[in-house]
């Protein structure tokens, strides 16, 4: 009794799995058909294609040793008709794009930083390579004007009259003092129009000019050992002469050597040298020499002096003006 009992309470799990189970052969039938595409898109476009698709549907399963019944066979094959067990996905809309969104969230936070990130960085390159430099060379700018407003109007017209007197001061020859003239109405109307620059210029030149009257030395020909005394060159436009040169160097009252600004006539260059030829008659040269091969010493060795307030030396020998560098 107990069992008989029983039987009926387990009849409907029973019926329940046995109608999992054929949903779930339908849906393998269906798996099965949708991969072999071949055998579907050639049997459903013929006659009796219901029947041949059967048939190989049986043979595809017994091959794997699984009995199917026809039933269940027929059911796959009229649910992929009807496109049963087929996923449609859903067509573009706000609340799928939203959801894609947040499912992807992640990913596109990180692509969202790394955006971010590559425009900070620019953004701060732009700062400071572009921008911050543009802005230091305005105010720099600025910076310079004001400078110059300030100058033009008190340091620079000061500086420019005190170099003068300072010049007037030192200057005993009238070359001297015109040269001062001139450098101040240089000045002058360098800051009459603003420019700062050509004002500077001006008192620059009267501190050199200063700086040249307030020196004094005499030239003296050079008569050391293994030195040369004079020499003498072909000059380009007459081969056919000669020019000669005394080598010379300018020595201060208390014995320093001097190295002075010289231009030399055979190529136009100014160069600081300590010493230099002066070009001399042939006359002038051979007497030195006599002189030097007398006892190896030049006895008369001054060939001129620069006097203080003064800005040529004055020559006491002939000298016809020209000048070289090298020999």
């Amino acid at each position: 009794m107990a069992e008989m009992a029983a039987s009926p309470s387990a009849g409907p799990p029973a019926k329940s799995s046995q109608n999992l189970d054929d949903v779930m052969l339908a849906m393998d039938v269906v798996d099965t058909l949708r991969h072999q595409e071949t055998l579907v898109s050639r049997e459903l476009g013929e006659e009796d294609r219901n029947a041949q698709l059967l048939q190989r549907l049986r043979e595809i399963y017994r091959g794997q040793g699984i009995e199917v019944p026809d039933r269940i066979l027929q059911e796959g094959v009229q649910a992929l008709k009807e496109q049963r067990f087929v996923y449609t996905p859903p067509g573009p809309s706000f609340a799928r794009t939203a959801a894609r969104a947040w499912v992807n969230r992640g990913r596109f936070g990180r692509m969202l930083m790394a955006i971010m990130a590559l425009l900070g960085l620019g953004w701060g390159a732009y700062q400071f390579g572009v921008v911050e430099p543009a802005r230091q060379r305005v105010a720099q700018e600025q910076a310079q004007v004001e400078r110059n407003r300030i100058e033009l109007a008190e340091r620079l017209p000061a500086a420019l009259e005190q170099g003068h007197e300072d010049v007037l001061r030192e200057a005993q020859v009238p070359a001297a003092r015109e040269r001062a003239a001139q450098l101040l109405a240089d000045g002058r109307s360098a800051i009459s129009r603003g420019d700062a620059e050509g004002a500077r210029q001006a008192i620059n030149d009267l501190e050199v000019l200063r700086a040249d009257l307030r020196r004094e030395y005499a030239l003296r020909i050079v008569s050391r050992p293994g030195e040369p005394t004079g020499v003498w060159r072909v000059p380009q436009r007459n081969p056919a002469g000669r020019n000669y040169y005394l080598i010379v160097e300018a020595v201060t009252p208390d014995g320093r050597l001097l190295s002075l600004p010289v231009t030399s006539e055979e190529d136009g260059r100014t160069v600081t040298a300590p010493k230099w030829g002066v070009r001399v008659s042939e006359e002038v040269a051979m007497q030195v020499q006599r002189d030097k091969n007398d006892d190896g010493i030049v006895q008369r060795n001054r060939l001129g002096e620069k006097r203080r307030g003064q800005l040529d030396v004055n020559y006491l020998m002939p000298v016809l003006g020209g000048a070289i560098t090298q020999w």
